[in-house]
This record gives C-alpha cells, structure tokens and sequence, in this order.
C-alpha cells in the first residue's frame, strides 16, 4: 500500500510540476492572436480565434476528461500525454503554428467571354439585331453607335434623348455596354436645316446642293451650338454605367478628322477649332472614356496627354487604296509615335474598325503580297501589339459567305482583345469566426492585351447551400490597374457578424457597381447560374 500511494503522488506532483512549467512557460506566449490577420490554425484548442495559454489549458482539460478525443493527440502517436500538451505550448511560444487553410487552384476554359468593352461591336444595331441577319458575326459586347447631328437634334434645342434613351434600355437589356460617335459630315447634308437656316456659313460640295456640305467649323455659330449639343449630352451620359467610351468625332467626313470624299480645297478647321473641339470633349465627358482619332497632327498627342484613347477606323488595309502606300505600315505607326501613344491603352481604350468589313477581308482581300489569310493574321497580330480592346467589322456583307476557320479565327482573336481574367490560385483558411477577419491570398493572370478601364468591386460571397441563403464581404480590389500578366492580391476581408455558425460555399465575383450583381466574366470553370464562381468551401464558427 505505501508504494502505491506514494506512486500516486509522485504522479500528481509530477502533473502540478509540468502545470506549473506550462503556466510559468506560458507567460510569455500570452500576447495573444499570432500570425497573419484572419488565419486560424491547428493551435486554437478552445476555437476563439486566438493561439496562446487558453488552449494550452484547453487541451489540458480536454485530455483530462476525454482522452480518447483524437483532438488532444496533438503529437499525432496514437494518444494523449502531457507531451501533447507540452508541444502544444512550445510551438506556441515559437510562433510554430499550424495554418488551417484551403488551396484551390481553378480550371481555366476557353470560352468566348462577354464582358463590357471587350471584343467585337454590333454596328449601329444590338447583338440581337445583329444576329437576325448576320447570325454568323462574332458575338458583340458592345454596341456602337454613329449618329449624325441632324438625328440627334433635328429641331433646336430638342436632342433625341428618347432615341438614345431607348438604344441604351435594349442595350442593358442585353448586356452589352454602348458607344457613341457624333458626326456632321458626308456626301449628303448632316447638319441640322435648321441651323443652315440661322445663317451657318459652310460649302457644299457641288453648286446645286445636292451633295454633302462641310459646315465652317470656325464659325461662331457652329461653334455655340455644336458646344451646347456636346455639353447635353455628356450631362446625361457621362459616367452612365452602360457607356463604355465616346469618339471625339464631329470635325471632318464621318467625324474622323479628315475631308476624304470632299471635293479638292475642302480644308481642315485651322488650328485653334481642333483644339477647341479636343477641349469641349474632354471638358464635357470627365467620368466616361474618350478615344481620338489617330492622326499625325499635334491633337491626338494633346488628347492622350489628357487621358484619351485612340481609334483607327482603317485597320488592315495593307494596300487596298494602292500599291505605294498603307495605312498600317506607312501611317498607323507614325502617327502613333508622332503622338507618343504607345502606352495610351493603360488608361483608356484603343479601338478599331475594318478597312472593308470583316466578309470583304475575304472576299476581295487585304492588298499586300501575302495570302489572305497570312494578311489577316498580320492584321491581327499588329492589333493585339498595339493592345486593342474593341473592334468594329461595320455593317458590310453577310458573313455567311465566310469558311468555317475564318470565322473560328475571328473568334480566337475576340478572345484575346481587351482584358481576360483567369485566377490561378485561391487560399483561405478552412475556417473563420463570423465577424472576424479572413486573410485570403489570390493569384491572378490578365491573359488579354489591356486593362480594364472601369471599377469593377471584387466581393466574395459566403453561400448556404441548404437554404440558398447568402452574404457578400466587398475587397478593395482595383482591377484597373491589372495589367496583362501576373497579379497576386491578398485581401484581409471581414466576416459578415450575422452569419449563422455552418459550412458554406465560398464564391467570388466582379460586380456591377450600379446593381451590386456579379458582371464580369472569368476564364475559369465555376460558374453558377446567378453569376457567381463557386471554387470552394469554408466553415463559420
């Protein structure tokens, strides 16, 4: 008997030691939280989020009173000792904690994507429209629109909002996103009767009216009234969250600041009108994005010093016009230096459209000594260089006369323009504390040739999946400045407070900041039918 009890003391005092060493140990692991904000670890007996004595203490008692619990073999050999709780405590005040986390690597796809200002335009029309009688077009994000002045206001003082009113409600509807140019000259009379009629000095381009007449841009009047239609316009429009950029048109044939089409002598405005006009756009639209006609005068360098774009309404003419000259190698590349341009897609759009038209490409050629089919690929491979975002085939003739692979290869090429967003790799912990932090790493790749020019809210969302019940957590992500390539951004989201403890679906969006719904499309596989990628899972406690 007195061997026994004296075993089972020594046993007892051996616990109150090694208690006491724990405690005394434990002193000087009490900060608190360890590691990264919002990360749980292996460490965190008790659950509350925080690693220090508390679970030393917790997995103490918890080995006390159920030992068989395979949460207190800390050690991992099989079952509790005070060893468990003694590696517990030392890892602690080593900061050697064990990260309860979830890696999630994604699948990407291939898919044509539709997101706002990427990829081909529906000409004057909806994608809708468009497929009616081109149903082989590639698919549109955009729809671009070209009004002349006497449309858009064809009494004074009375601009056709209802029209463009009703454009841009089928253009949402869609889910496509719009763009605009103003015009005031052609081979016929473009700008209001009744302006003419107030005096509006201008020549027409044959002696009996009844071609096109190029109003005096220089005149007092065209410049007061012209003024006032652009300032209207950028009252109602700019910023609208479906308006994706705006040409700065109006000077010259079909607003391209140029006189091709006139007559001989029809000059350009001198000078000091470029200018003005240049400054009246960007004066007037502050919120929405401007794109310049490319051109080898100071101007288009005055606009992309000020935040433009550019357009070239010419790509792939390798000599159609003529054997001696073309647009893509002896203008297009001069004007773009002459401007200092080339880092002008960083911040607004690059954007073009079709000498010819997509069909004619085929049909009657590119000009040039190659194929037309290496043409083509010329022409695409210069757009994407020169990082393209949208790109206008026109109106042109049925694309049903086109081969399959010309149309697989325009498809390819839409896939390339503009911004494509693929996440390689999500990290998170497997489980957070309703309104605690959440520490998440992501690995992100722009495999397009642009940015995106507009703010789209990156937001996670925590979803039941027995009730369909869900909650969003907003990052402060800016995906403007996500330029082609490799992007890692790690968010410290906070956990919405009043969510239920349980298991959840963890999703992921780009959303539209006007309606809160998810907008942008990703290039990877996880998408549900309320727009939301769903990569994996997470525990609330």
């Amino acid at each position: 008997m007195p061997g026994k009890f004296s075993r089972k003391f020594t046993a007892r005092l051996f616990f109150w030691v090694i208690l006491l060493f724990l405690l005394l140990g434990a002193l000087r692991a009490f900060p608190g939280k360890t590691g990264p904000a919002g990360a749980l670890y292996r460490e965190d007996i008790n659950g509350d989020g925080r690693v220090n004595i508390t679970d030393v203490i917790a997995l103490i008692l918890l080995g006390r009173d159920n030992p068989e619990n395979p949460a207190v073999d800390y050690d991992g050999n099989g079952s509790y000792t005070m060893g468990d709780a003694i590696g517990l405590l030392l890892n602690i005040m080593q900061h050697n904690l064990t990260s309860l986390s979830v890696v999630v690597e994604p699948v990407e796809t291939d898919e044509f994507l539709l997101n706002p200002g990427v990829g081909f335009t529906s000409p004057n029309c909806t994608d809708s429209d468009l497929r009616i009688w081109n149903p082989r077009y590639p698919l549109c994000a955009t729809a671009y629109y070209r009004w002349y002045w006497n449309e858009i206001e064809p009494e004074e003082g009375e601009i056709a909002f209802g029209m463009i009113d009703s454009v841009l409600a089928q253009v949402h509807k869609e889910r496509q996103v719009f763009a605009f140019r103003v015009m005031c000259q052609d081979g016929s009379v473009h700008v209001p009767q009744w302006l003419i009629d107030k005096g509006l000095k201008g020549r027409y381009y044959s002696a009996d009216k009844t071609g096109g007449f190029q109003p005096d841009y220089s005149d007092p009047l065209f410049l007061e009234y012209h003024g006032r239609l652009i300032r209207a316009l950028a009252g109602r429009y700019d910023g609208h969250p479906d308006v994706h950029h705006v040409d700065i048109g109006t000077i010259g044939s079909w607003g391209e600041w140029n006189t091709a089409g006139a007559p001989e002598g029809f000059a350009m405005p001198p000078d000091s009108i470029l200018q003005w006009t240049v400054d009246l756009y960007l004066e007037s639209f502050t919120r929405t994005k401007l794109v310049m006609q490319v051109d080898q005068s100071v101007y288009m360098a005055y606009a992309v010093d000020n935040g433009t774009g550019w357009r070239a309404d010419c790509l792939g003419d390798w000599g159609m016009w003529g054997p001696n000259w073309n647009h893509m190698e002896d203008y297009y590349p001069q004007a773009i230096e002459a401007a200092e341009a080339y880092d002008a897609w960083m911040h607004a759009p690059v954007a073009f459209e079709a000498c010819g038209t997509g069909t004619t490409w085929y049909t009657e050629g590119m000009g040039g000594t190659l194929s037309k089919e290496e043409t083509r690929d010329k022409t695409i491979e210069q757009s994407l260089l020169w990082h393209v975002s949208v790109m206008n085939f026109l109106y042109g003739p049925n694309m049903s006369a086109l081969p399959d692979e010309w149309i697989q290869t325009y498809n390819e090429w839409g896939k390339k323009m503009g911004y494509r967003f693929v996440l390689r790799r999500l990290a998170h912990p497997a489980a957070v504390n309703a309104g605690g932090e959440m520490a998440v790493g992501m690995d992100w790749e722009n495999v397009g040739v642009a940015p995106c020019y507009y703010a789209y809210p990156l937001a996670f969302q925590f979803r039941d999946p027995a009730t369909g019940e869900t909650w969003q957590a907003v990052t402060d992500a800016d995906i403007t400045g996500w330029m082609p390539g490799e992007t890692s951004y790690n968010p410290v989201i906070t956990v919405p407070e009043n969510i239920p403890p349980g298991e959840y679906e963890l999703g992921i969006a780009m959303l539209e900041p006007s309606t809160g719904e998810p907008r942008i499309k990703l290039a990877i596989q996880g998408l549900a039918g309320d727009g939301w990628y769903r990569l994996s899972r997470v525990t609330v406690r």
